[in-house]
C-alpha cells in the first residue's frame, strides 16, 4: 500500500509505469473438470510439457527470461522443489523465482508481483506460470503425540480446505449463502444469471472456438502414466453442460433452506496458463502484432468481514481503481472470478452495472476453476475481449478463500 500512495504523491496517475504483457504472450490449457482427462497429470510437470510447447510455437528463447514465478495451491509430489524444477524442464535452468499461493487470488498476484519487479528494475522479463490439480488432491498426514494413542491429524487439503475456513468457520458454500441472504439475492436471480453466463461462454465456442484459439492451446494429447499411449485428446474445456432456465430452476439448493445450488456455483478443475510480464520495449518484441500494447496499470486486494467472501470484490475493485485514477465508468471490458453466482449479483449491484455488460465470453462460474490458473485465464480473455473491442480499460476481479480478493486493471491500446 505505501508504495501506490508514494507513486501517488510523486503526481503519477498509474501505479506501473513500465510493465506490459506482449500480445499473444500467454497461454491455457482447456480447464478439465475434475476427474476428467487431467485427473492423473501431474500438474508441475504437466505445466511445463504445455510451458514448452508455448514458447517453442512462439519461437521465444527460455534463457530470455530473468525469472520465472510459480503460482501453485495444491501439493504435488516433489513440490518442494517447485519454481527452479519447472524452470529446468522449460529449458530456462538459468533462473528461479518465488513459488506462491494465495488460492483463487493467485492468478492476479503473480501479475503483480512480476509486475513489481519489472516496475522496479529488478526484472526485464518474467515468466509466470500456474498450475493445479483438483483432482485426487492429496490426503496429508500431521504428527501429533498430543493425540490419544499419538494418532494423526489427517488433511484432505482439497476437499477439507473447501468444506471449513478455519478463521471463519464455515464452508465456501455457506459464504455465499451469507451474501444472499444479507443483501437479499433469490434463487431466481441466481438462476437467471448463471443462464447469462452460459450463454456468454457459448460465445466463446462459435467458429469452431474462435475467441478460444486466441489464448487456448490445443490438441493436447493424454497419455498413460508411462507416456507411451494417448488414452484421450482434448480438444476444449470438460465439464462444460447444455444449461437452461428451466432445468436451472429444477435444482434444489444444496442447503435446506439456502438459495444456492449446484446449477449456480462453479466446480473444481484441473489446468494450467502463463504469462509474460515485461517491459514495454521486450513487449513489443516478443508480440505477435506489434500495432496492439497491452499495459499492467495496478493491482487491488481487499477483504471481507467474516463468512461474506464475494463482498471481498468491491474493495478489491476500489483499490485497483483508485491507484488508476480510473472509476467503473472508464472500463470498458470486465472478468470476474465468480464461484457463485452470487458474486456477480452483488457486484453489479455495488458499481451499478448490468448483468450483460461483464463476463463477455465465459467465466469460471461455467468453465470451473483450477485455482491457481483461474485468474490467469480470465486476464487472458480481458485482454482479448478488448482487443476486438479496439481498445481500452479492463478489470479483473475476483474473490478468494478467507474472504479475500483481488484485483487486476490493464490498458489495451489499438493502433
Amino acid at each position: 500500500m505505501s508504495y501506490y500512495k508514494s507513486m501517488k504523491q510523486q503526481g503519477l496517475e498509474k501505479a506501473f509505469k513500465d510493465v506490459y504483457i506482449p500480445y499473444g504472450g500467454y497461454w491455457s490449457t482447456p480447464f478439465c473438470t475434475w476427474q476428467g482427462s487431467f485427473q492423473n497429470l501431474h500438474a508441475i510437470q504437466f505445466a511445463a510439457e504445455i510451458g514448452q510447447r508455448f514458447l517453442n510455437d512462439k519461437k521465444i528463447n527460455p534463457k530470455e527470461f530473468d525469472e520465472l514465478i510459480f503460482g501453485i495451491t495444491i501439493p504435488q509430489l516433489s513440490a518442494f522443489y517447485g519454481t527452479p524444477w519447472l524452470a529446468g524442464m522449460i529449458g530456462a535452468d538459468h533462473i528461479t523465482g518465488p513459488m506462491i499461493g494465495q488460492a483463487c487470488a493467485t492468478g492476479a498476484r503473480g501479475v503483480e508481483l512480476a509486475a513489481l519487479g519489472i516496475e522496479f528494475g529488478l526484472r526485464k522479463n518474467v515468466l509466470v506460470v500456474y498450475a493445479d490439480r483438483c483432482s485426487n488432491g492429496p490426503l496429508l498426514v500431521y504428527p501429533n503425540p498430543q493425540n490419544p494413542g499419538a494418532t494423526q491429524d489427517k488433511e484432505s487439503w482439497v476437499w477439507d480446505n473447501f468444506g471449513n475456513d478455519p478463521y471463519a468457520k464455515n464452508a465456501m458454500i455457506e459464504t455465499a449463502e451469507n451474501v444472499a441472504k444479507e443483501i437479499g439475492v433469490s434463487k431466481d436471480e441466481q438462476d437467471k444469471l448463471t443462464l447469462l453466463r452460459y450463454q456468454q461462454y457459448q460465445d466463446s465456442t462459435k467458429k469452431n472456438r474462435a475467441f478460444q484459439k486466441k489464448y487456448m492451446i490445443t490438441p493436447i494429447e493424454v497419455k498413460d502414466r508411462k507416456g507411451r499411449k494417448v488414452i484421450a485428446t482434448v480438444d476444449g474445456d470438460e465439464g462444460i453442460y447444455p444449461t437452461t432456465l428451466e432445468g436451472l430452476q429444477k435444482l434444489k439448493p444444496v442447503y435446506p433452506d439456502g438459495t444456492v445450488t449446484f446449477g449456480t456455483q462453479t466446480h473444481p478443475a484441473d489446468g494450467n496458463c502463463g504469462i509474460i510480464v515485461t517491459t514495454k520495449q521486450k513487449a513489443k518484441q516478443l508480440s505477435k502484432n506489434k500495432n496492439i500494447e497491452i499495459q499492467v496499470l495496478s493491482y487491488g486486494e481487499g477483504r471481507a468481514k467474516k463468512g461474506y467472501m464475494a463482498m471481498a470484490i468491491i474493495p478489491a475493485a476500489k483499490m485497483a481503481l483508485e491507484n488508476t485514477d480510473l472509476s467503473i465508468k472508464d472500463i470498458n471490458a470486465i472478468k470476474t472470478h465468480n464461484p457463485f453466482a452470487v458474486n456477480d449479483i452483488y457486484f453489479c449491484r455495488e458499481m451499478d452495472i448490468e448483468w450483460k455488460d461483464m463476463n463477455n465470453y465465459g467465466s469460471s462460474l461455467i468453465y470451473g476453476h483450477p485455482q491457481a490458473p483461474t485468474g490467469a485465464r480470465l486476464i487472458m480473455e480481458l485482454i482479448e475481449e478488448l482487443v476486438e473491442k479496439g481498445g481500452g480499460y479492463g478489470l479483473f476481479d475476483g474473490c478468494a478463500a478467507g474472504d479475500t480478493g483481488a484485483a487486476i486493471v490493464l490498458e489495451v491500446r489499438v493502433n
